[in-house]
This record gives C-alpha cells, structure tokens and sequence, in this order.
C-alpha cells in the first residue's frame, strides 16, 4: 500500500473571511479529526494529486507543524461548477482503533466465459471493510477463473486476506458477471434456428422415402 507525504499548513484563522483567503492562494482548507485534537489545516493540489486523482487507496502521512500524523482521505468537497477541490477531510490512523475505508477490487484469474466470447461486467469496484490501521489493506481480490456465461461473483467470494478484516458489504451482492453480448445470442440463435431446420428437413426426407418403399 502506497504512503502518500503531505506538507500541510496549520491553520488558526477558521473564519470564512479567512477560508476564502486560503482558496484565493490557491491552497485547499482541510481537516484532521482522530484522537483527542481536531487540526485545521491547509495543503495544495500539487501536495495532494497523487492521493485524490487515482483508483487505488493510499494512506497520507501529513505533516502539520513539525509534527507527522498517517491517516486517509475521508470526505472531498467539490465545486459544483468547476469541480475543483474546496475542502478535504483526513481521518488520522491510530493503531488499535478500528476504522472503516473503501479499498478497490481487482481480479485474478482468466475467466472462460470471458474466453468464449462473453463481456465481463464489474458492479463494484470498490469493496468497504472495518479493520485496524495494523491490519490496513491496499486491494482486495477475487479469483474469476471459474466465472463461466451468464455467471456471477458475488462479495462473499471475495478473497478474505486476514480473519481480522471485516467486509461490510452484503454477502449476495455480485461484484461481477460475464455477459452474452447481443451479438453472440444472435449467434447462436441462428445457429440453433439452422441446426432445427436441418434435423426437421432430414426427418422429412426420411418420411418420404419410406412413403416411396
């Protein structure tokens, strides 16, 4: 799991006077809730791009103040017209305490319906579990090398890494599935429809040399 450094800039002016002048130097406002201290801060997009713009879950280590604290993303404010980042909340990691996060699922495995000619359709790509910052886990993976047409994975195939990694989502709900695109149905439509005419025109043939004996 990668480790993102942050330089963050404490701040003490929380007014919105205040907030208005960070966005205006271009800095982003942002939050670090845990443990027993709420610090306002602020860091730049440059600081933060490899964290935010990305599929994969990376823990920050933010330094405020001479002092370093390992947390993660949280929350991400918007702006709804030019969807630039106005606001970032950070969730401290502290070793012991449960915390909950969305990871990404990858496959593994070739799946043979995909082989013969079906399209594999994610539905979830990001999986949300309850463990320790000890415990914290890039990925989680699930094997579709037995995923056949018209077949699905759900989360309760998930591979489970460590017994102390709690997966939040429902256990039925599929993660993925292999398609019969339109063109292959219509495929073997024909085909079937062929094969039918074929055996129907043989059993006629049959009948009517039988009828000429």
């Amino acid at each position: 799991m990668e480790v993102i450094a942050i330089s963050g800039q404490l701040r003490t002016d929380l007014g919105k006077s205040a907030t208005k002048a960070v966005r205006k130097e271009e800095r982003i406002p942002s939050v670090l809730y845990g443990g027993d201290e709420v610090i306002h801060f602020s860091t730049t997009l440059k600081e933060v791009r490899d964290l935010i713009y990305t599929p994969d879950f990376k823990v920050a280590e933010v330094t405020i103040d001479g002092k370093t604290y390992k947390c993660f993303v949280k929350d991400i404010q918007w702006h709804p017209v030019t969807d630039a980042i106005v606001h970032l909340d950070f969730l401290r990691l502290i070793e012991g305490v449960p915390v909950k996060v969305e990871v990404p699922l990858r496959f593994k495995g070739a799946s043979p319906g995909v082989k013969n000619g079906g399209k594999l359709i994610q539905k979830l790509r990001r999986i949300k579990i309850k463990t320790t910052p000890e415990h914290l886990i890039g990925e989680l993976q699930v094997d579709i090398s037995s995923l056949q047409l018209n077949q699905s994975i759900r989360v309760r195939d998930i591979d489970r890494v460590r017994d102390n990694i709690d997966v939040l989502n429902s256990p039925g709900v599929p993660v993925a599935s292999v398609e019969v695109p339109r063109a292959l149905r219509s495929a073997t439509a024909a085909a079937e429809k062929a094969g039918t005419a074929t055996a129907e025109e043989g059993g006629e043939e049959g009948a009517e040399e039988a009828g000429e004996e």
